[in-house]
């Protein structure tokens, strides 16, 4: 099977975790310590989860090569992603949202060479880190529901490149690999949801959202090798989703006990 699954596998279930881990403490520490203040906008920390789902609307989500006699498919599978949710107030009704979060992409491929008979198949793994930058604006429909919908940017990380090796049987041998054009990255975000806020529970949203890669998000180098000779076959992968949004915001902690007004030694 694909000779960098394990690297990737490890990559995108120990390390990721860990680093956000690390940085949504740093984020809810700095914003806890802004809601004490008492400020006349809220700002909230909360953390979502979200399935990723491939589309033809808004994307390709399949890649057909051939040339040559060779023949490979890659296409996007269902994923996932999670992180931390910062919501920092501007006005009542608007507010500006970032945070760092997990993308995962899954893909399955195919790969053959019909007039040798040779088939195989495959499965791709590409991770990818994210902070947006989205203004977000607020409809309010009652006393404890609210719509929004937000659009920006998203700053994007590929921490690797992913590959897969394949020998059906015989002398044929099949080579696939997801290169990067560059480590960092720019997608465009638009979110549309409803939430539900609560003052001792918190916020709950549910929403949809839709990502678009400014540029390829790999680039996919096939190779079909027997007897010394090499077929290579290249292409872009798109990498755009629809996602369906959970969200949870905590609600603010106010510190309404006794404050010292004195020193506690006079």
């Amino acid at each position: 099977m694909g000779i960098y699954q394990n690297n990737v596998l490890y990559l995108s279930l120990v390390n990721p975790v860990k680093r956000l881990l690390v940085i949504l403490c740093c984020l809810m520490t700095g914003f806890s310590y802004g809601q004490v203040q008492k400020e006349k906008v809220p700002s909230y920390f909360g953390f979502q989860i979200r399935p990723v789902f491939p589309t033809q609307f808004i994307g390709d989500p399949e890649l057909s090569l051939q040339g040559e006699g060779f023949e490979t498919t890659l296409s996007q599978k269902m994923g996932f992603g999670f992180g931390g949710t910062v919501r920092a107030g501007l006005t009542e009704l608007i507010a500006f949202e970032t945070g760092i979060n997990y993308t995962q992409r899954n893909f399955d491929l195919t790969m053959a060479y019909p007039d040798s008979a040779s088939y195989a198949t495959d499965t791709l793994t590409f991770i990818e880190y994210d902070i947006p930058l989205n203004i977000l604006m607020y409809i309010k429909m009652s006393e404890q529901w609210y719509a929004n919908a937000s659009l920006g940017f998203l700053l994007t990380f590929k921490p690797t490149d992913i590959g897969a090796f394949n020998q059906p049987g015989g002398q044929h041998y099949y080579k696939h690999t997801g290169l990067t054009r560059s480590k960092l990255g720019f997608d465009v975000n638009a979110n549309i949801g409803f939430e539900l806020r609560t003052k001792k529970s918190g916020f709950f949203y549910l929403g949809g959202s839709g990502r678009v890669p400014l540029s390829p998000l790999f680039d996919l180098v096939a190779d079909y090798i027997y007897e010394g000779n090499t077929t290579r076959l290249v292409g872009e992968v798109d990498g755009s989703f629809l996602s369906i949004d959970f969200k949870y915001f905590f609600p603010i902690i106010n510190n309404k006990g006794k404050q010292f007004t004195k020193a506690p030694i006079e």
